[in-house]
């Protein structure tokens, strides 16, 4: 997730707290079945999950729930596990927001995407920490902590997020632990995840890295080859693909970029997927990105990062499926052909 303006707002509520869909629709021979797919139902015709990001505050919300349980297979708690929310202190631990989103899920047969390190969401107590020693303890300790709480009930872990700077001049992103680690410490949280639970999947995830051209990707693409060279614990890349026609657009050539972090053995996911742009551009993105992903076989699911517009951390574009009231958007219909197109292709 893009984080500069619009993280403090969002650390705030957590504290406290249809010409295109038939251009859509032509592309894919009309059925029932396609007609009245959910997305999750679509998805899973090709073995993939399509998830959303929730928060907890709103699972009390019936249209909200509806929405969640009739179209979801997959969650991703949007807020409620960021280091600072589940470790406001040092040896304090606050699981419960966090917990009622995995019991939520659990109870309705829904995968779980737990998040641990990234570049935002870090207390105030970790990035005072002064010494390298100290720092390491901590990040082990919260990751094995986390993990272990939540052993068996978490599917995949995005162990560390928006580690790499988005120009070529350096490539990692500036913080507490490149600055007391070195480059080694991805690793070393990598490491410490699969020490703490061997059988979940462990993902890198990044935003910016949806294009292969651009020095971000590669460098991102880098970390893979090493990673998976020397049999540092790695399984997926998560790509956010916050699309923005302004800042991040869609990339021409985002069907290649996923075939390539593949190509070097891990899976792909599309970990945050929204879009700013008019109604009519942003169904065709819609259906453009999501058919990438399904031509894709180790693209294994889609997660859009929120359920109505009113709620999404860019609501003042209407990025999501949903409007305010809930009713489906001519990109839900566009993201239903990007499934469909695959489906009646007779992929597996």
């Amino acid at each position: 997730m893009i984080i500069d303006v619009v993280r403090p707002l969002h650390r705030f509520l957590v504290v406290v707290a249809a010409g295109v869909v038939a251009v859509a629709l032509a592309v894919v021979p009309s059925s029932p079945a396609a007609a009245d797919s959910t997305l999750g139902g679509a998805a899973a015709r090709s073995g993939r999950y399509f998830g959303a990001a929730v928060q907890a505050r709103y699972l009390g919300e019936a249209a909200y729930t509806t929405v969640l349980d009739r179209e979801f297979t997959s969650v991703t708690p949007e807020l409620e596990m960021w280091w600072e929310v589940l470790q406001p202190s040092r040896g304090v631990w606050n699981f419960a927001p966090a917990d009622r989103i995995v019991e939520y899920a659990q109870a309705r047969g829904m995968t779980v995407r737990g998040r641990l390190v990234a570049s935002y969401g870090i207390p105030n107590w970790v990035t005072s920490l002064g010494s390298a020693s100290d720092v390491n303890a901590a990040l082990v300790t919260f990751i094995t902590t986390v993990m272990r709480h939540f052993q068996g009930k978490v599917a995949t872990w995005d162990v560390v997020g928006e580690a790499f700077a988005d120009t070529s001049t350096s490539p990692r992103r500036p913080g507490i632990f490149q600055s007391r680690l070195g480059d080694s410490w991805i690793e070393q949280a990598f490491r410490a995840a699969r020490a703490a639970d061997p059988q979940t999947r462990l993902c890198y995830n990044d935003y910016g890295i949806e294009d292969v051209a651009k020095p971000k990707t590669q460098a991102v693409l880098a970390l893979v080859r090493d990673f998976k060279t020397r049999g540092v614990p790695l399984d997926c890349v998560g790509l956010e693909s916050h699309f923005d026609y302004r800042a991040f657009p869609s990339p021409p050539n985002f069907r290649p970029t996923l075939q390539q972090f593949a190509a070097y053995g891990v899976d792909v996911h599309m970990t945050e997927l929204d879009v700013s742009d008019t109604a009519s551009r942003q169904a065709e993105i819609y259906r453009s990105a999501v058919s990438s992903c399904v031509a894709v076989p180790r693209c294994k699911g889609i997660t859009v990062w929120g359920i109505p517009d009113h709620y999404s951390w860019r609501s003042g574009s209407a990025p999501l499926l949903f409007d305010r009231y809930y009713n489906k958007k001519p990109a839900y219909a566009a993201t239903l052909a990007g499934l469909g197109m695959w489906v009646t292709s007779g992929g597996s």
